[in-house]
């Protein structure tokens, strides 16, 4: 009873900045995918803060869909799951050796390549499920001669359970030679890897592009990323953009407006006297900036939405600062404690993910990844 009241008396917080997930859009978008390969199982990847949606979260709304498998980059975040998602979890890059004897053997499975990896599984936790990553084409990390490979790490995986092989395409969600030259070489791989007595179930070479564009019936997995959060990896000239557009982005960001200022015409804003009116207007301040995320190039390109009694688009004004940027309201009315829509879940939005990776000459992904962990976020 006094535990209750304390919850009733306690403060409530109500932060200035929130990163809204629509939880039935993000399900729609993972059904989606589904359909596309549905003879493979679609990993949702959720490395990097579940691509700065909030890996908890994802979690939580992938729980209530099919998915039985989810994959992350590391330790850290493998932690997360295993409190969040009722499945099992690949983390797909190596670790320091230490690291993998604090894992959840039973629920987790790892993405390795480097002989030292291998044999200290082998050791220390014999029978671990493993995903051999090999090399195609793209050359970062990876099994490079397979053949090789197998002949001096054969003794070590016998030791452990070959549930996968997998890749990692570079350039798919465009037209490239390389597209041909990774896939041949990838199941050329896979078939020496048979022949040598191992016949993992799991084989995934397939991006978020790979979901559209690869049709092979010996893929069974496929592993989404930018797609899976609703967004359309392609260029409007290729053959998938159009159906890609079928993604919804679930990702809704929103800060406050927290102070006003005048400004007359000829005064300037913000750092080094970037922006100066050039007539008479009010300066909304909005609490967020490069630290929450907001990448500095938007500085005096990109614009947000204003949700007034009646709405408006509203012009960075001069630098984005660490907590803060400035938005030129001109002679709208507006008053602190409205609400400002910093990215749209609508694609054709000027505030936009899709348009504000254009103005800051980046990619979504950078855009998103680079939210901060600690902004509020909400399920709705």
């Amino acid at each position: 009873m006094l535990s209750r009241l304390r919850q009733v008396l306690k403060p409530r917080y109500e932060a200035l900045n929130t990163i809204e997930i629509n939880s039935k859009t993000l399900s729609a978008n993972y059904n989606f995918l589904v359909s596309l390969q549905p003879s493979a199982e679609i990993y949702p990847v959720l490395k990097s803060n579940a691509y700065g949606h909030g890996l908890k979260e994802v979690c939580q709304i992938l729980n209530r869909t099919k998915a039985k498998t989810v994959v992350v980059d590391s330790f850290p975040e493998a932690q997360i799951v295993y409190k969040n998602f009722k499945g099992q979890v690949l983390i797909l890059s190596e670790m320091p050796l230490a690291v993998y004897k604090y894992c959840k053997p039973g629920r987790t499975e790892f993405g390795v390549y480097n002989l030292a990896t291998i044999k200290y599984l082998a050791e220390n936790l014999p029978g671990v499920k493993i995903h051999l990553f090999f090399n195609s084409g793209m050359n970062r990390e990876g099994i490079a001669d397979i053949e090789k490979f197998l002949e001096t790490a054969g003794k070590w995986l016998k030791k452990l359970e070959v549930v996968g092989f997998c890749s990692h395409l570079a350039s798919r969600e465009v037209d490239s030679s390389l597209n041909n030259f990774q896939e041949e070489k990838f199941f050329s791989a896979l078939e020496i890897l048979k022949n040598h007595g191992f016949n993992p179930p799991q084989v995934h070479l397939g991006n978020s592009a790979g979901i559209f564009t690869l049709a092979d019936s010996r893929l069974t997995v496929f592993r989404a990323g930018l797609a899976f959060y609703g967004y359309n990896v392609f260029r409007p000239e290729h053959p998938a953009f159009g159906q890609a557009e079928n993604l919804k982005p679930a990702l809704r960001f929103l800060s406050t407006i927290k102070g006003k200022q005048n400004l007359e015409a000829g005064e300037t804003v913000s750092y080094n006297e970037t922006y100066r009116a050039d007539k008479n207007t009010a300066i909304a301040l909005v609490p967020v900036g490069y630290y929450e995320g907001l990448d500095r190039r938007l500085s005096n390109q990109a614009e947000f939405k204003v949700l007034a009694s009646q709405p408006f688009m509203a012009k960075i004004a001069g630098r984005v600062c660490m907590n803060l940027v400035c938005l030129d309201c001109g002679q709208n009315e507006f008053g602190v404690g409205d609400q400002v829509e910093l990215f749209s879940v609508k694609p054709t939005d000027l505030n936009s993910l899709r348009n504000l990776a254009n103005i800051s000459q980046t990619i979504i992904y950078e855009l998103l990844a680079r939210l901060a962990a600690n902004i509020h976020r909400e399920l709705i």
